[in-house]
């Protein structure tokens, strides 16, 4: 691996799919929906949040991601990511710190994301970085398509 310097932050773009779909099938434990997480599906996700979404880039290879959108108040994190040969180099923080500011010259002033509690990793990264677990709160759900299926990658 060459220095995390010469690694690139930059906006999410229709045609890094392929390489991000890649991404996420090569990290164990990474939940993928089959709708929401197909071409189709994210391309309907960045038409709708064209600039806060990212990739890091070396070599032309995307090695991390985060697709990040928001409604007018809360900003979302969704599938952050790092290829494992690149973790703890700071790149996972630079990418969170570009989608924030991508947020805040939106006007959104909150981030929140769901972590899977057996996902060790993406825990201990948010903790890392000083998010709060929020303690106060349930989350629920309301499924509208029950073929949108989520394949964990083993």
């Amino acid at each position: 691996m060459a220095g995390t310097m010469d690694i690139l932050i930059r906006p999410m773009e229709t045609a890094d799919y392929d390489q991000v779909y890649k991404l996420w099938t090569e990290i164990k434990g990474f939940g993928i929906r089959s709708i929401d997480d197909s071409r189709e599906g994210v391309e309907r996700f960045l038409a709708r949040n064209p600039t806060t979404s990212v990739v890091a880039v070396q070599n032309g290879r995307i090695i991390g991601n985060i697709l990040c959108g928001h409604d007018g108040r809360t900003g979302f994190f969704y599938h952050v990511c790092v290829a494992k040969e690149y973790r703890k180099h700071g790149i996972g923080y630079r990418m969170v710190r570009r989608a924030i500011e991508a947020l805040q010259k939106e006007g959104v002033s909150k981030v929140s994301l769901i972590a899977f509690k057996q996902n060790q990793v993406g825990n201990a990264f948010w903790q890392g970085i000083g998010w709060t677990e929020r303690q106060d709160i349930n989350s629920y759900e309301f499924v509208l398509n029950e073929e949108n299926i989520t394949r964990f990658v083993r």
